[in-house]
């Protein structure tokens, strides 16, 4: 009754509006599709349980890298050692040594003013490696050659005789004069690295200003040469391990506390060999070594063994290097005051006054300083002044000499 109703209703000329019919599948299609999906997932499962794939599925892809040709191996190397050391700018890691034959640029941080400096690291084993290096460093001009002994990296120091390096290379100073007036004495360090600064403190300063050079840059040996020939005397730096290190990092073949003696005999060797012609060493920053005995020792025994002075930077007050000195009578000095701690002018003029002043009451005074142009200038104009004043600027050997018989 219903349907006929409806249909004697509906407005004449118009079809009666379809239901829409929805397509079931039979219940067998739809366990096949169950079935499916399941014999799937336990295949998923099993490729994922029993693969051995120890990226987890991460997408690969694979680059052939040609060898280099033979002309182009430096180039590829310093490449890589550009992007290896903005990476360890980046995460703050361990620099990692050279290899044999190549070179590396690095850059060096002023511990106390800032300045940030490259250099170019020359070719230099490792110390656990048995080759010699393929090419150590040319012997300076006017070496005494009695005074040089050959190791695998080069030709290092050595006493001949009664032959010392620290006398035989001490610049001139009129000794008698100093013994009976008030001396200073001033060392700029960190040469070397960057030709410019460095001569600038080789040409501006006068030479009894004695200048301590790194063993790193392109050529140190040359600048070195170049600072003899004007009378200046010179002193080698040896990188120590300080006490945030790794995240501060003198630079390679570093001595470490945690190595063993031979270990940084052997890296000391490395820095020996070059340059020549210096009266002694100074460590390059190293709070932490030049505080620890243990590793002291060796170092100061073998300066004494090769006839040379040990200069304290006066950076670490837990320092054991001048015990060490005394025990071995190996000549040493110890920097009283930083005159660039706070590179500018006027706190430059303060250090200096107080240098001049701990002059006149102990009768011997040595000051340091880095080869910043403020520095070189404020330093170079201060000591035209020492004369009328009663002052006398003597090289650090013989303000070494004074403070021990005082």
């Amino acid at each position: 009754m219903t349907e006929t109703a409806d249909d004697l209703s509906a407005p004449l000329g118009q079809d009666k509006p379809r239901r829409k019919r929805r397509l079931r599948l039979p219940f067998t299609a739809m366990q096949l599709l169950a079935v499916m999906l399941g014999l799937f997932l336990v295949a998923f499962a099993g490729f994922a349980i029993f693969n051995k794939d120890p990226l987890g599925g991460e997408p690969l892809t694979r680059i052939a890298i040609p060898n280099p040709k033979a002309g182009d191996e430096k180039l590829a190397a310093g490449h890589g050692a550009e992007i290896a050391q903005e990476s360890r700018h980046a995460t703050k890691e361990a620099p990692k040594e050279p290899a044999s034959g190549e070179q590396k640029t690095i850059t060096m941080i002023d511990g106390s003013t800032g300045a940030r400096h490259d250099v170019v690291i020359g070719a230099g084993d490792a110390p656990d490696k048995g080759e010699a290096a393929s090419a150590p460093p040319p012997v300076m001009t006017g070496i005494d050659p009695k005074l040089l002994e050959k190791s695998r990296y080069g030709m290092i120091p050595v006493m001949s005789g009664d032959l010392k390096p620290f006398n035989v290379y001490a610049a001139d100073a009129d000794r008698a004069k100093a013994a009976k007036m008030p001396v200073v004495a001033i060392v700029i360090g960190g040469l070397g690295v960057g030709a410019a600064k460095t001569t600038d403190a080789i040409m501006k300063l006068p030479g009894a200003v004695t200048l301590a050079f790194t063993p790193y840059g392109a050529d140190p040996g040359k600048l070195a040469e170049r600072a003899r020939a004007q009378r200046h005397e010179i002193f080698l730096q040896i990188p120590m391990e300080p006490y945030d290190f790794p995240d501060n990092d003198p630079g390679p073949q570093t001595l470490l506390t945690s190595l063993t003696t031979d270990q940084n005999t052997d890296r000391l060797y490395w820095h020996l060999s070059r340059i020549q012609g210096y009266a002694g060493i100074t460590n390059f920053m190293g709070a932490r070594f030049i505080a620890t005995d243990a590793a002291m020792q060796p170092i100061i025994r073998e300066a004494s063994k090769r006839g040379l002075g040990f200069f304290d930077d006066g950076s670490s007050p837990r320092s054991v290097a001048s015990t060490a000195a005394a025990s071995l009578s190996v000549p040493f000095g110890k920097g009283d005051i930083a005159l660039d701690a706070v590179p500018t002018p006027t706190e430059i003029e303060r250090a200096l006054n107080k240098l001049e002043s701990l002059a006149r009451e102990r009768g011997v005074a040595i000051g340091t300083a880095s080869a910043l142009p403020v520095s070189i200038e404020r330093v170079g104009a201060w000591i035209k002044t020492l004369s009328d004043r009663g002052i006398l600027l003597v090289p650090l050997t013989s303000a070494m000499l004074k403070s021990k018989s005082s």
